[in-house]
């Protein structure tokens, strides 16, 4: 693996040069992945691996009749590549477990019959295994425990996939049962379409991926977005202009010049003006939120936020209760402007690439 330096500090990856998509397809010649739970990871991992030759199969609930229907018309067939949970567990050689964090407890004892010896137990996200206290998930040491975690959504993963590109991943081995765990989740990470993979820990990912949800990637840039906007509206300006200062122009340009060469790269990109408001602000921001990122810390490593996730999400109420309070948040002003907007948006056609999409399978 080459080490790579990250801000002077260097770490091994893996690339698709060092573990080819052939490798991969070898390594998983004789395994059955069986993908249990076809909600938000589910699909897109599923169809990556199928459209990449290898075997797959869904275990879902049928109660959950969308995820179901879902799964049939994305072309798994039931009785042949489309199970319940039991059946698709009996059957996989690789259980890959991409149900919801909350809804794990109540699914684990349908799987945990099946992990029988030379069995891996795989996970996208170091919830289940980290928490096992509150999530009762354990396995025998007679199987691997792997982890690949893609970071990004499902809808990330499949779209970055189709165009031909990557979606970088984290991994991480807690068993090596079979002493071919790391091989088996390399060869899984390159078929879920990573463009790279980096070695972390479960309790590493689980970490860093509930801080970063809560904070920069979702809920601090929501509640940002929300504190600016409502201050421009209170001093008088337009919604149109309060939403493209606070959104349009981050996420259709800057951001953008962020990804291609980094923040002091966008910084030099706009004007002195921005430049120098930027500079003089941005300590300020640091330091008014720096108590928040430190709270937010303490609380997922105190396991509060496990156990809320837990607590709440498992709930059978829960869907209805989200769904409202995300009704909540489109209703509101901001985001309605946000719909008036981009239906403004010059229309561009797009042209869906199948460009590195090899050996698809006959599912």
């Amino acid at each position: 693996m080459p080490k790579i330096d990250f801000g002077g500090v260097k770490e091994d990856i893996v690339t698709r040069k060092e573990f080819s998509l052939k490798k991969a397809q070898k390594a998983l010649k004789n395994e059955v992945v069986a993908v249990i739970g076809y909600g938000v990871q589910g699909p897109a991992q599923s169809l990556n691996m199928r459209d990449n030759g290898i075997q797959v199969i869904v275990g879902q609930d049928k109660r959950f009749a969308a995820d179901w229907k879902r799964a049939i018309k994305d072309g798994f067939k039931p009785g042949k590549t489309l199970f319940d949970i039991e059946e698709a567990c009996e059957k996989g050689t690789i259980l890959m477990m991409l149900v919801s964090d909350g809804a794990l407890k109540h699914v684990w004892s349908r799987v945990e019959p099946y992990l029988t010896k030379g069995k891996a137990l795989y996970f996208s996200h170091g919830f289940g295994w980290v928490y096992r206290n509150l999530t009762t998930v354990k396995a025998p040491k007679t199987v691997d425990v792997i982890m690949v975690a893609p970071k990004g959504s499902g809808t990330s993963v499949r779209r970055n996939f189709l165009a031909g590109v990557g979606i970088n991943s984290s991994f991480a081995i807690a068993q090596d049962a079979t002493k071919r765990a790391r091989e088996r989740t390399l060869a899984i990470g390159i078929a879920v379409g990573s463009g790279y993979l980096f070695p972390t820990t479960f309790e590493g990912e689980v970490t860093s991926d509930l801080v970063g949800e809560r904070g920069v990637l979702m809920g601090a840039l929501a509640g940002i977005m929300e504190a600016q906007y409502d201050t421009l509206r209170k001093n008088g300006h337009s919604p149109s202009e309060a939403f493209n200062e606070t959104v349009e122009e981050l996420t259709q340009s800057l951001i953008r010049l962020v990804d291609e060469n980094g923040m002091d790269w966008m910084y030099s990109n706009c004007s002195a003006t921005a430049q120098r408001g930027a500079l003089d602000w941005k300590p300020r921001f640091k330091k008014a939120v720096m108590p928040v990122f430190k709270e937010l810390y303490t609380a997922v490593k105190s396991q509060a936020e496990a156990k809320r996730v837990i607590r709440v999400c498992g709930r059978a109420d829960y869907k209805k209760k989200l769904d409202a309070e995300l009704a909540v948040m489109g209703n509101s002003e901001m985001w309605r402007a946000g719909a008036a907007v981009r239906a403004l948006r010059p229309k561009e056609k797009v042209k869906t690439s199948t460009v590195g999409i090899k050996g698809r399978g006959k599912n």
